[in-house]
Order: C-alpha cells, then structure tokens, then sequence
C-alpha cells in the first residue's frame, strides 16, 4: 500500500522563529533598515501628537477667556481724517439688550521716558492709553504686580503698565515713576499678559480723568470692547458700528479677538497637513530601504533557500518566511517610531507648558502603516526567493 507524501505545514509560531532568525544573522543591517520606517513613523507620531497638544491648548485657552468679546476701534472717514467716537459711547453700547459688560479705551498723544535724562527724541516703545476702572473685569485681565485704578487714582498722575511695556522701561516693583510728556506719573501696577488684547501688553495705562488733566487728553474713546452672550454675538456684531458710530458706521472696525486664536489652530492644521506629507515620504524611503534589504538578503542566501527546498520546504513556506522577515523589520522599525514620537511630543509639550496629547488612533495607524509598507516591500523579494530553483541556489557560489 503506497502513501503520498505531502509538505510538512509550518505553525505560526515556527513562522515567526524561522524569520526573527533570518533577521538576527544581519543585526546591523536590520538596525539600519528599521531606522528609516522609525524616521517616518516618529515624524508622523511626532507632528499628530504636537499638533493636536498645540490645539487642544488653544482651545483650552478659548474655553478659558471666551469667544463673546467684540471690539469697536475708531476707523477714518471717506476724507480719510481720524473719527473720533462720542465720549458716552460705553453708556450707548450698553443700551444693547444683549451686551453684559462695556468698556473702553483711548489712545493719549504722550511720550513715555523713563526718566528726563533720556532725551524725547529717544522713544522706548511704549504707547499711552487712557483706560476706564471696568477694562480688567471686560477682558478678563488681571493685575501681575501692585492694584489697577480705583476711583481715587484714577484722577491722579498713577500709570499701570502692561508686561512688556515695564521690561522696555525697566519698571521691576510698583512705585517706581515714570515721564509721560513732561509729568512724573508713579506706576502702581504692572498687568499679566492680555491674551485676548496682546496691543495692551505694550502701553502704559492712565486713568480717563488723568489723561485729560496731566496729557491734554480730549475725552474721546478710540476702541470699545464688550461681552454680551455667546449665542448673541453675532447679533450685537451687526449693530455694534451702527451703536457707537451713528452718523457714519462704515468708518467703525468691529472685530473678534477670539477670531486670531482659532484662525491659530486653522493653521495650524494645514501646517500639520504639510508635515505628515513629508513623514510620509519619509516611511515611503524607509519602505524602499526595507526592500532594498530584503531583495539583497535573497541574493545572499540563495544557498540557504536551495538547502531548505531540498529538505521539502515548498514554495509558499520560502514566500512565507520571507514576508515574515519583511513584516517583522517593519514591526520593529514601526514600534521604535511611535515610541520615539511619543516621547517627542511630550518632551516639547512639557516645554511649552502644554498637556501632551497623542491620539491613540495616531499611534495605531502608525502601526499599522507599517504592516502594509512591510507587505509591499517584502512581497516581490519573497515571491523571487521562492521561485529559485533548489539545484540552481545549491550550485550558487
């Protein structure tokens, strides 16, 4: 009674030893490999998790200050001359039913020194802008060092800087003074910085009534701000103009300022877009590496293949033994990667003073990018090597 032969079937786990063998005969090689699928995944991980930490904190600092601030600044006329808005102006925007809280500001025609030695042809950066008791609670603002103005300073030669404004004029502690025109005014406070109203972090600040007593100022306003309820925003935007500005609305700039922080993250998304065109170049180059590797690996081992054709290995365990080769280089390249870009991201999150944050679809699909580069990159070197010929490989010097 005759039996036929038939191939011996190899078992996952043989197929996973079989080609982690393949790999550890040619350590630096497959190090060197792997490097270029690390490159690409790290550089995708890295942006995804720096880009997506980036906008979470911006949204974080949306949540925190609010989308409902609007902005009214005094324009020019069709004659191209500066128009000045009525001083009631705060009283005219807070009859808007929506409107919760109103305030305003005015730009001073004032020279700031630090002291009469330097002289006034020397500007130190810093504007003047007379301010209203209620602009710190409008815009969420808050005091760093020292008071903001009460009803009494007000009136008096007191000044309040922004952050910037007291490193350019070396202000360290309140009580210093300093010269705006030609009047000593005495800094009681320094504010943190404005993150809705950057402009404030670079003025000095001075009450309404002081600004027309000491700086020859005229009472006008030159930019409103107010917050109303975030479902009527767009409501009070469209009659804003017309509110502070009757005869001529046009010459009126209503903006946002919430607007800049999301067209931040707007941005920032196309920036991301960008990088992860380049990661992804990156794993192609690292995938034709792979390949490169293999393909050469099949020259070198031609010997090994006849031998193993010999002994019955058929053509689908050669195939098989190489795409596992294949896959598992870029397992370990993949893996090296997206831990790399992990860390990446939280090191400069860290840096930043943000919240790491790494989707964990972005470290997935890293993976999982792997595995399909592993399966191109390997799949004709495998389909060459089975297809050699035992006596031919044998015969192979």
């Amino acid at each position: 009674m005759s039996g036929r032969l038939t191939a011996a079937r190899m078992s996952p786990a043989d197929i996973l030893r079989t080609g982690a063998t393949g790999l550890r005969a040619r350590r630096t090689r497959v190090v060197l490999s792997a490097l270029g699928i690390a490159i690409g995944i790290a550089t995708m991980v890295a942006v995804i998790g720096l880009s997506t930490s980036s906008r979470a904190d911006l949204m974080s600092q949306l949540d925190r200050l609010g989308t409902n601030l609007l902005t009214a600044e005094a324009g020019k006329d069709l004659d191209g001359n500066p128009v000045k808005l009525p001083k009631n102006v705060v009283a005219m925007v807070n009859r808007i039913g929506p409107v919760e809280k109103a305030t305003a500001t005015a730009e001073v025609d004032a020279r700031v020194r630090r002291s009469d030695v330097v002289p006034k042809e020397m500007p130190a950066g810093v504007t003047v802008q007379a301010a209203r008791l209620d602009l710190l609670d409008a815009l969420n603002a808050q005091v760093d060092s020292g008071t903001w103005f009460t009803p009494a300073s007000e009136n008096l030669p007191a000044a309040v800087l922004g952050h910037i404004a007291a490193e350019r004029l070396g202000v360290t502690v309140p009580g210093e003074r300093i010269l705006l025109n030609d009047t000593w005014f005495v800094v009681i406070g320094v504010l943190a910085p404005v993150e809705l109203v950057p402009q404030l972090d670079r003025v000095a600040m001075v009450g309404f009534p002081a600004a027309e007593r000491y700086l020859g100022f005229d009472g006008h306003p030159t930019t409103v701000f107010e917050r109303s309820s975030d479902e009527s925003v767009e409501a009070v935007r469209g009659v804003l103009a017309r509110t502070v500005n009757p005869g001529a609305p046009e010459s009126v700039n209503v903006s946002r300022p919430s607007d800049a922080l999301a067209a931040r993250a707007a941005t920032d998304k196309g920036l991301t877009t960008l990088m992860l065109g380049l990661g992804a170049v990156a794993l192609l180059v690292g995938g034709v590496g792979i390949a490169n590797t293999m393909i050469i690996s099949v020259l070198e081992r031609r010997q090994e293949i006849g031998l193993r054709r010999a002994l019955g290995a058929t053509k689908g365990h050669i195939r098989m033994q190489f795409l596992t080769e294949s896959l598992l280089l870029s397992v370990l390249g993949g893996a090296t990667g997206a831990a790399l870009g992990a860390i990446a991201t939280a090191i400069f999150a860290a840096a930043q003073g943000w919240t790491a944050v790494v989707p964990a679809w972005a470290l997935g699909g890293g993976i999982g990018a792997t595995l399909v580069i592993g399966v191109i990159a390997g799949l004709y070197p495998a389909i060459r090597a089975s297809r050699l010929h035992p006596t031919v490989a044998l015969n192979t010097t």
